[in-house]
This record gives C-alpha cells, sequence and structure tokens, in this order.
C-alpha cells in the first residue's frame, strides 16, 4: 500500500507543481518542486527495499527525469512555447518506453510490456491534459482530470506490485482486510488531498474555487458509497451528513483567513471540535466499540489541527511549510484509513452468518 500511497502522492503533487508554474507563483513553485523531490526520493528509496538496490541506480534517473519533463512542459505551456512543450513531449514518450520496459523486465513476465506502457502513457496524458484544461481556465475539466490522474497512478502501484513482489507477498494484496485498507487509504488520502486544495483556493480566492469545492465534494460521494457498502445506505447517510460539517467548517476557517476575520475562525474551530466528538462517537458505535470514542477524537483532531495549520501557513506564504504539512498529513490518512479498515473489517466480518448452525440451516439439517 505505500507504494500505491506513494505513486498517488506524486500524481497530485507533480500536478500543483505544474499548476503553479502555469500560475507563475515562483515562492509556490520552490516549495511544490521540494515535495515532488522528497516524494521522488520515499519512492526510490521503496523500490529499493522491496526489489533490491541494484534497481535504483537505473529507476531513480528514470523517475527524476519524466518530473523534470513534466515540469518543462507546464512551463513551456505558461510561456506559450510550443516548440518547447512539443520537445517536453518527445521527451515523456520515450520515458514512458523505457520505464515501461524497465519494469517489465523485473518481472519476470509477470508484466505485460504493451499494459505497463499503456497504463504510464496514461499517466502522462493525465498530467498534461489537466495542465492544458488549467492554461486555458476550464478548472472543471481541469480537476475532473486531476481525480482521475490520482486515482489512475494510485492503482498503477497495486498492478506493479502485483507483478513484481515475490509470490508470498502478492498472496497478500488479495486479502479481503488489504483490500478494504488499500481503497479506504484511497478515499482517505484524496481527502486530504482535495482539503488543501479547496482551501488555498478560498486563503488565495483564485478562480478555481468553485471546481475545487466540486472535487471535494466527489470524494465525500465517494466515501458515502464505501460506508454504504458496508454498514447500509441508513448509516452512510447520517454518516455523509457529520463529514460535510467538517469540511464545510475547513472551507469557512479558510475563508475566514482571506477576510482577517478572527472571530469567524474562532467560530469555525469550535464547530471542528464539535465534529470531532460527534464523528468519533458515531464511528466508535458503527465499530461496536471496536476503535474508542476517545482513540477516535484524537485521531481526528490530529488530522483537523494539520489540515488548520496547513491553511494557516498557506496563508502566510509560507509554503514550504504548508507542504511539509501536507506531507504529513497525507500520511496520516493512511495509518487513519489502516485502523477504520481493521475495525471496519472486524465489524462487517462479525455481522456475517458463520455456518449452517448460526443461519438455520444447520438446524433444519439436524431436525430433519
Amino acid at each position: 500500500m505505500r507504494l500505491q500511497a506513494l505513486f498517488g502522492q506524486h500524481s497530485v503533487l507533480a500536478a500543483d507543481a505544474m499548476r503553479s508554474r502555469l500560475r507563475g507563483d515562483d515562492d509556490f513553485v520552490q516549495a511544490a518542486d521540494a515535495a515532488l523531490g522528497r516524494n521522488t526520493d520515499a519512492m526510490t528509496d521503496l523500490m529499493g527495499q522491496l526489489f533490491g538496490s541494484d534497481m535504483v541506480g537505473e529507476f531513480g534517473p528514470l523517475w527524476s527525469g519524466h518530473v523534470v519533463e513534466l515540469v518543462a512542459y507546464a512551463s513551456a505551456v505558461a510561456g506559450r512555447d510550443d516548440s518547447t512543450r512539443e520537445d517536453a513531449r518527445v521527451e515523456l514518450v520515450d520515458y514512458e518506453r523505457r520505464l515501461s520496459e524497465y519494469l517489465a523486465g523485473l518481472s519476470d513476465g509477470r508484466l505485460d510490456p504493451p499494459a505497463v506502457h499503456h497504463a504510464l502513457a496514461a499517466h502522462i496524458e493525465h498530467l498534461t491534459e489537466q495542465a492544458d484544461a488549467y492554461a486555458a481556465g476550464d478548472y472543471a475539466t481541469a480537476d475532473r482530470i486531476y481525480r482521475e490522474a490520482y486515482r489512475h497512478l494510485y492503482d498503477v502501484g497495486l498492478v506493479l506490485a502485483d507483478g513484481l513482489l515475490p509470490a508470498r507477498d502478492r498472496a497478500e494484496l488479495r486479502e479481503p482486510v488489504w483490500r478494504l485498507r488499500s481503497q479506504l487509504g484511497r478515499v482517505l488520502a484524496e481527502h486530504v488531498v482535495l482539503v488543501e486544495h479547496v482551501t488555498r483556493a478560498a486563503v488565495a480566492n483564485t478562480p478555481d474555487f468553485d471546481a475545487a469545492a466540486a472535487m471535494i465534494n466527489g470524494n465525500t460521494r465517494d466515501l458515502v458509497a464505501a460506508m454504504s457498502a458496508l454498514f447500509g445506505a441508513d448509516v452512510a447517510g447520517d454518516f455523509g451528513d457529520i463529514w460535510g460539517d467538517h469540511i464545510e467548517s475547513l472551507v469557512a476557517y479558510s475563508g475566514a483567513l482571506a477576510a482577517g476575520d478572527r472571530s469567524a475562525q474562532a467560530r469555525a474551530k469550535n464547530e471542528l471540535q464539535g465534529y470531532e466528538r460527534r464523528i468519533a462517537a458515531f464511528l466508535s458505535a458503527a465499530t461496536g466499540d471496536r476503535l474508542t470514542s476517545a482513540r477516535l477524537a484524537t485521531a481526528f483532531a490530529g488530522h483537523d489541527g494539520m489540515l488548520l495549520r496547513h491553511a494557516d501557513a498557506f496563508a502566510a506564504r509560507d509554503y514550504a511549510t504548508a507542504h511539509d504539512i501536507a506531507y504529513a498529513v497525507y500520511e496520516h490518512g493512511f495509518d487513519l484509513a489502516r485502523e477504520l479498515a481493521d475495525a471496519f473489517g472486524e465489524t462487517v466480518a462479525a455481522a456475517l452468518p458463520r455456518g449452517g448452525a448460526q443461519t438455520g440451516y444447520g438446524g433444519l439439517a439436524v431436525g430433519g
């Protein structure tokens, strides 16, 4: 799941870096590039741990090279330099070929080279297309592709892990609890990214605020759908109401920051504290107290606290700190997802019939 997390994070950081180039936010560009470099280092290190240090020497430069070309592409779009833009695209196409051949070669035939190439080509298309749409002011399209890009590369991480890991580790990827952790992690980590996205738009009062708000609403619908699949529509509906309140409070806090309204900021913080108590009590009850309300309240308070500090740092134009916090809260999202997924899985499993005797079938058989 760590590989999926880093792949998904790469997608959003690359898109953010490209957009900062398009906007000409020079200070933000530096912090975004640093965060992207940190993700590249983490991914290269993980690949070395999983598949051997010998691969790092080739994977690292390949991966770094495509990051450089993505940023070059965005700079060319911003500068209306069609020649440089085409050069960057040619380099990216060459990267797709070389990295797909390299990864497929490591898998001893388990990864199909054309399929890997197709997956990496889609990744590049997503990022360049979202940049083109963003540059054209079509924020709804840009943000729709932004979400598709995240989900796509997150899933590519699983495909690569399944093709490259030893057999004993691949079997674990098919365990229901692991799949639940993976999918819940994807949605919760995306929630973190999109909340940061909409709060940045609110703080800076940028024209993409409405599209950013639509993205976080889409993520909330995905979370509610996941809860519905696990616990039913009634529980999911109640969850959605509580969850929506916390997003509104975070956005209200960001708007108050932009307006310099300290009273409204305090109000939003108080509302968040109330939400943390309610979501903790709700999820504790939903999991049959497998996670205590106190434990959950602490976890969600930590989550909200980091998101508030991220908004504070962004409003102060301290982009390096904002990105450091964003990095930490993204990883916190997976820690929370793991705890929730384990508790959800145990709760759902406990509610399932455990054999003929408990379903009535066994009793009928004996009585017959």
